[in-house]
């Protein structure tokens, strides 16, 4: 009954949040925060000078790369029980989605702030609208001025596709891209934060709720098994799985990278994936990925640590799903 409930207010919720203001914006991904630690794919996290650029800006150095998430990590473990004490998310769930097999979980009903993994939902649901692709967007001081630590890249009065600004809001979470989708879409943004809770309705999503298509709110929240769905989903559209796995994407001379490291590495099949950043919510990643002949939604949240951590817990967690598989 109080499931009913919750869901029934998702959508009187969201409308209130979404005309008041987002509330609860976390600002920063830990008390150290810097944007290196949250995105190692940005730009200027990638280099020496870049890195020194943004710690000025910042007021903290970037930590060191959780080793597991280096791109030469080895994919194979003798040692699967030690593999699994070193993963640093708070919340973890493995799922077959062709068979609905379990293959690993902790925490996986907490309801957490989830960042911009919201990004996928606002995906979803631009895309099932049936919104022209090619249609012109014009950029505008609401969209550059959310709420955020990183600053956009997107100027006002930037005019770009439909199309572009989803494939940025996917592979390089641009936070003015899917306020763009937002507010452009039939009926604005309170009409959108509609759509997204009637969505993770159709979904089964009950544990979920939306406030806007960013993610800088905590009042976006979800659990692991619903977020589950919300990637499987989302890999079934080929729009966000070409998007999402995408390692780097060029537009009016400007290179934009994917905020996954793992996406590009030849060993790994990903399907689709997002990751999401904020203080309360901690480093989350989500993937579709293609594993032993097997569909599996991984989802990763609140991961502590070295910086990539989230990403060296994938690795983690492959090693383990692999070593059962030899087992066999």
């Amino acid at each position: 009954m109080a499931s009913r409930l919750l869901r029934a207010a998702f959508c009187v919720a969201a409308v209130s949040a979404a005309g008041a203001g987002w509330p609860s914006v976390a600002s920063a991904q830990v008390a150290n925060f810097h944007p290196c630690n949250a995105q190692p794919a940005l730009p200027i996290c990638q280099h020496g000078y870049g890195r020194r650029v943004a710690a000025k800006r910042w007021g903290a150095p970037p930590e060191p790369l959780d080793p597991d998430a280096a791109a030469k990590a080895p994919l194979a473990t003798r040692d699967p029980a030690g593999e699994i004490e070193k993963l640093k998310s708070t919340t973890i769930f493995v799922e077959d989605m062709d068979t609905s097999e379990v293959l690993f979980a902790r925490d996986e009903a907490v309801v957490r702030p989830i960042a911009s993994i919201v990004k996928l939902m606002t995906a979803l649901v631009v895309i099932e609208a049936g919104l022209p692709m090619d249609g012109m967007i014009t950029i505008d001081a609401s969209d550059v001025d959310v709420p955020s630590e990183l600053p956009s890249r997107l100027a006002a009065g930037a005019r770009l596709s439909r199309a572009d600004l989803l494939h940025l809001a996917l592979a390089s979470s641009e936070n003015s891209a899917a306020h763009a989708l937002g507010r452009t879409y039939p009926g604005g943004m309170t009409a959108f934060v509609e759509a997204m809770n009637a969505r993770a309705v159709a979904l089964g999503m009950g544990d979920s709720r939306f406030v806007e298509p960013i993610g800088l709110s905590n009042e976006n929240v979800s659990s692991a098994r619903d977020l589950a769905r919300l990637v499987y989903a989302a890999s079934r559209q080929p729009l966000i799985g070409e998007f999402t796995t995408d390692a780097q994407y060029s537009i009016d001379g400007r290179t934009f990278h994917n905020t996954n490291m793992l996406v590009g590495r030849p060993r790994w099949d990903i399907l689709a994936s997002k990751t999401g950043t904020t203080r309360e919510a901690g480093d989350c990643l989500v993937m579709m990925v293609r594993l032993g002949g097997r569909n599996l939604a991984m989802v990763l949240l609140n991961a502590q640590g070295l910086s990539g951590s989230r990403f060296g817990d994938a690795v983690r967690l492959r090693r383990v799903l692999d070593s059962r598989v030899a087992a066999k």
